[in-house]
Formats: C-alpha cells, structure tokens, sequence
C-alpha cells in the first residue's frame, strides 16, 4: 500500500463523469483514496457514473467543468480555490485539457501539488494546439497511460523523462472474469446476433465504435480477400455503436453487400455485455488504422482467455506479446490482415486456448484496476514526499 498522509484529500477535475476509460479510472482511483481512508472529491459536470462515485464513498463538486469557454474556465478556477480551501485538499488531479487550465490556475493560487493525466495522444498541428496540450505537463508529474503515450510527451513537450510515469489503465478484473459470465449470458448474446450454437467458423470479435479510424472496413476488404481465396472458415462480428455516424455505418453495410459477406460478417450494434462477446468469440481484433494510447479493447478479451490480433503500433504492442498472446499485423494492410486470419484458423483450438490462458495470465498480472491504482497513489505520495522536501530545505 502507498504511504499517503492520513488526513489525504484528492480532488480530481474532469470534464464529465457519463461513460469512457478516463472517466472510469477517475472514479477507480477515487474509490482507492477512500479504501485507504482518505477524501475523495471529484470536480465535473456530472453524468451517468456519479452515483458509482458517491456509493464508492467519493464526493461530486458539480461545476461546468467540461466548458472551454475562457470566462467559464476562470469562474471554474475561482470554484476550485474555494473548494481546495474549503477542503484542505492535498493534491489536485487534472484528467482533461480544458479543466486542466482552471485546475493548475487553483493549484498555482493555493500552492496546491498538480498531477495530470495524458490519456490519448494529442495531435497538434499547430504552436497554439501544442501551447493547449501542454497544459498537462505544467504539473509535479504527469501521469501517461501507455510507455508509448510516455514517449510521446516526451518527446512532443521536450520535459525531463523522470517527471513522467506510465501507468497503464486498469481492467475490472471481477468484471471480466471468465468463471462469473454464466452460459446462459453468452448464448442470449449468440441469439440476439444470430450465431447458431453450432457454428464452426472461427468468432472473430471486433468490439469498438464504428469510427473509420478503428478499421471495421479494412476487415470487410480482408473479409472479401478471404471469400476471392474460397476460404469460408471465419465469422466475423463488429460490435460497437455508430454514436449517430449513419453515414459510415451505411458505407459498411454496403461493402458487407457488394462483396456477398451477409452471411460472414455481422454488424451487430452496441454491446452491453462484454464479458460474454469475448467467450462467445475465439478471437478478439483490433485493427486500428492510427495508433492506440492504450486500447482497452485488446486487453480486456485476454483477461478473459482469448488471443488478440492487433495493429502493430502504438500502444499494442506492449500489450499484445506476437506468437504468445496474439498477432501483431501490418496497419492498414487488408492482405496482412486476410493472412493473419488465415494462420489463426490453422493454429487450431488447442494452440488458441494455450495463447488464450498465457495472454489471460499476463493481462491480469500487468493491467489489474488494484495495480493501476496502486501506482497512482504511489505517485501522489512521491509529489507531496517532493513538496515537503522542498520546503524544509
């Protein structure tokens, strides 16, 4: 366990607290504070996974936190010196660019310890864009959730490599846990797509938001490839929601219709079962075209025993081990892409299940919720340990 203070009191600020990994680590992390006996406050503009705050035992500062309005990010400002005093918070956590600005100016005015979390890579193409990004890297420390992010902010801010830590994200290992998904979830999830219980093919899983970015058309040209080959030994399911981007959603359908593959490949909506699509596939993919900070979606099916065949860049490439866990492939390559497929089928069941349980292993033992929270907190009691250095010297 870390060694914070006693009387420790965390205030994280972020945007909004309805859905997303960030959203989710701020309230894991909240909740750690509190099993340690500490004050967990949580500065945002609410959402859906409030309630899990306060019955975790954290506090919600309601605030328009997610504003990028100038006038409203200083009114946020003056709120969070208010509360820091209010509270005696003992450290501020920013987890998003535009809060970020009120969080450092209230952490400035307080002489608060700042933290930050880079959780994507940000892309500017502009000084005014990396003058915005940089806002996350003015604290004690910042935190990037991948080795690759790490890198990045390194690289992109020019900042002393110790003042920044990759901390991965964590998965809920309860969640995804194999032996709690009962049969009956997985064939209710196999009947609402319309996978007959005796289907042979290999179940390939693509879970992600149907976002061009995160190649549910590069599958559907690999997919073609395949069927130009004769080969018929692979489903594929897409499970991801259109977030109102009917226009690419209409665009696979009609590649899924020119090339004849209604009967291999599914679009099959939102899932809100997880746990469950990853037993009912025998493989998950993530072909993202750019790449990943950190990519949930390739670790949470090998917590739950199955491979993964992943983009060979950014972050996967720490998460997915090639030929023990999974398969790395060539980005945006619809031919590499036909040809992984094709080795997965031939390595058989057994082979599958041997890289299964080595990627289950090794995904809980590095990308646990209780491992990621613990290095949080190991980090916030470095900066105060640092602050309190620096003022007895």
């Amino acid at each position: 366990m870390s060694d914070l203070p006693p009387d420790f009191t965390l205030l994280q600020v972020t945007p909004e607290l309805e859905t997303g990994g960030a959203e989710q680590t701020t309230i894991d992390v909240a909740h750690a504070v509190v099993a340690q006996g500490g004050k967990a406050l949580v500065a945002t503009k609410g959402g859906r996974m409030a309630a899990r705050l306060t019955a975790d035992g954290g506090r919600l500062a309601q605030m328009p936190a997610q504003s990028k309005n100038p006038l409203v990010m200083l009114g946020n400002a003056a709120r969070l010196i208010d509360l820091i005093r209010r509270e005696k918070v003992s450290l501020v956590h920013a987890r998003s660019r535009a809060p970020a600005f009120s969080a450092l100016w209230a952490a400035h005015a307080t002489k608060t310890p700042f933290v930050a979390t880079y959780h994507g890579v940000y892309n500017a193409k502009s000084n005014l864009k990396r003058w915005y990004n940089a806002v996350m890297t003015k604290g004690d420390l910042v935190i990037a959730n991948s080795e690759y992010t790490r890198q990045h902010v390194i690289q992109e801010h020019g900042i002393p490599p110790e003042k920044v830590v990759a901390i991965p994200r964590g998965v809920d290992l309860s969640r995804f846990e194999p032996g709690m998904v009962g049969c009956e979830r997985v064939r209710a999830l196999a009947e609402a797509w319309g996978v007959p219980q005796d289907e042979r093919r290999l179940k390939v899983l693509l879970a992600g938001r149907l976002t061009r970015w995160k190649g549910q058309g590069l599958l559907v040209e690999a997919m073609a490839l395949l069927k130009a080959r004769g080969e018929d030994r692979i489903l594929l399911l897409l499970a991801g929601d259109d977030q109102g981007r009917k226009g690419y959603r209409a665009e696979l359908t009609d590649a899924i219709a020119a090339a004849g593959l209604e009967d291999r490949v599914k679009l099959v909506g939102h899932c809100d079962d997880m746990p469950a699509a990853y037993l009912l596939a025998d493989l998950a993919i993530a072909p993202s075209l750019e790449p990943e900070a950190f990519g949930r979606t390739a670790v949470e099916p090998q917590v739950m025993g199955r491979p993964v065949m992943a983009a060979d860049h950014g972050a996967t490439r720490e998460t997915v081990v090639p030929g023990e866990t999974g398969w790395l492939v060539k980005p945006g390559d619809a031919e590499a892409w036909a040809n992984a497929l094709m080795e997965a089928c031939e390595a058989g069941a057994a082979k599958r299940q041997v890289m299964g349980q080595a990627a289950r292993t090794r995904a809980r033992r590095l990308y646990s919720v209780d491992a990621m929270c613990e290095a949080t907190l190991d980090v916030y009691a470095r900066v105060l340990r640092a602050r309190t250095a620096e003022h007895s010297s």
